[in-house]
């Protein structure tokens, strides 16, 4: 009898089965709205409703992390999933795999909230770039075939034919819009040869102009080291690559004159500044002029000598101010003198020269006993050497009945150096002897 009841999980298997097999319930496209949203940190659960009903959704991490805009309570959107069973709670839910904003309202929602996120983080309150006055390339980032291309050539054309511009052909509009923005600005970058940059593409709905509101594209355009101008749509349209750009344009036709000036006003600007340097240079000529002809026509110049009439005034002072200085001196120089002698003529002058004579005859005994006592202490310094010296003598060894032998200059230390019947002569204390070797007798060391 219990074989007819089935259990929880095999039923619940079974209605999952179904759903998963259902060819009509694999890839569904619904809109609705937004219910019990909280942002989480990994997959993302709430609601989707209308006026009559409600089904639980799910959105994994991965296709979370791939949307523009940031869902909120409420919100309506338009999704593509699929419809399956949560075998734990038996609850059937929605599987999202894309969403977006359901119309404008909702994609200019989009557009609010990146704006307000790029601001938190200072992306538009960043220092702005200056335009080079004379670039000599520009970089521009379009469709290769639209009218934009076509009018930023023309006005650079008539303005300053001289400059470069390098069109680097780019995907405006679409799904692969800012991929294609990005790769390219990153392309300027890395090439580094570049002045200024031009973003642009015609007018169009906001669904046209959404590239240049994505995140990847302003993020793109912050780190950028050339100077950019984005003309993007009309001058009502302002994108979020308009506000992180160094400057916005409304037109191509705007960005073409913003980044170039004027060729000929250039000019012609030259040649007033050539002309108001050369006015200039007339006019510190002519004055030059005039103060050499008021120099030379100065007295100084007619009269030298009036040059130093004050200076020998004041030498003449100086003179007599040098003389009554020296006189003075003299006069207090004098003085001293004159006291000195008076002191000096009241000195007992004889008992002076007494004291002085006894000192120097005392004097005279120490000299005297100190050369006497060095005279006999280097007398026997002297004696004790040549006792030294003496008992190291060889002369004193041959008093003892010592000898020495020679062979032509050389002393003979041992009978190898010499041979039978040569001639040697013996040194003894009191004279020498030549004699001639008869026999040579070795001895043998133990």
């Amino acid at each position: 009898m219990s074989e007819q009841y089935l259990s929880i999980t095999a039923i619940t298997a079974y209605l999952k089965r179904k759903f998963e097999a259902d060819p009509y319930l694999e890839r569904v496209y619904l809109t609705g709205e937004i219910s019990n949203f909280r942002l989480r940190p990994n997959h993302q659960y709430f609601s989707l409703k209308d006026e009559h009903a409600k089904i639980s959704a799910v959105m994994f991490k991965g296709a979370f992390q791939k949307l523009t805009f940031q869902p909120e309570e409420g919100m309506k959107v338009l999704v593509i999933g699929r419809i399956s069973l949560f075998e734990t709670s038996g609850n059937y839910q929605l599987y999202i795999d894309h969403m977006e904003p359901d119309g404008i309202g909702a994609l200019y929602k989009a557009y609010e909230q990146l704006k307000e996120k790029l601001s938190k983080e200072g992306l538009f309150q960043l220092a702005k770039k200056e335009l080079p006055k004379f670039p000599k390339r520009i970089a521009i980032l379009t469709s290769p075939s639209g009218a934009v291309i076509r009018d930023i050539i023309t006005t650079v054309r008539r303005r300053y034919p001289i400059v470069q511009l390098v069109l680097y052909p780019t995907v405006v509009q679409g799904e692969k819009a800012a991929a294609d923005i990005t790769r390219n600005i990153q392309r300027v970058e890395a090439d580094g040869h570049f002045d200024t940059m031009i973003i642009g593409r015609g007018g169009g709905s906001i669904e046209d102009l959404w590239p240049f509101n994505d995140e990847q594209v302003a993020r793109a355009i912050a780190m950028a080291k050339t100077p950019i101008i984005s003309s993007v749509g009309h001058e009502t349209d302002t994108t979020i690559a308009d506000l992180v750009a160094d400057v916005r344009a409304a037109t191509p036709t705007a960005a073409a004159e913003l980044a170039v000036p004027v060729l000929s006003q250039e000019l012609l600007k030259l040649d007033e500044m050539k002309m108001r340097l050369q006015q200039a240079f007339l006019y510190q000529l002519e004055k030059q002029k005039q103060r050499y002809e008021k120099a030379s026509h100065s007295y100084v110049f007619r009269q030298p000598g009036r040059l130093y009439e004050s200076k020998s005034q004041q030498l003449d002072i100086l003179s007599q101010r040098l003389i009554q200085q020296m006189q003075q001196v003299f006069f207090s120089k004098q003085q001293v003198a004159t006291t000195l002698m008076q002191r000096l003529s009241y000195q007992p002058l004889m008992r002076v020269y007494e004291r002085e004579l006894q000192q120097q005859n005392y004097l005279d005994e120490r000299l005297k006993k100190a050369m006497n006592q060095l005279f006999t202490l280097a007398d026997q310094k002297y004696n004790h050497a040549i006792q030294s010296l003496d008992l190291v003598s060889p002369l004193k060894i041959m008093n003892r009945g010592y000898s020495y032998v020679s062979k032509g200059k050389d002393i003979v230390q041992s009978v190898t150096s010499i041979s039978i019947n040569e001639e040697l002569t013996i040194h003894l204390n009191d004279g020498i002897v030549q004699t001639k070797v008869a026999a040579i007798h070795k001895e043998e060391k133990q």
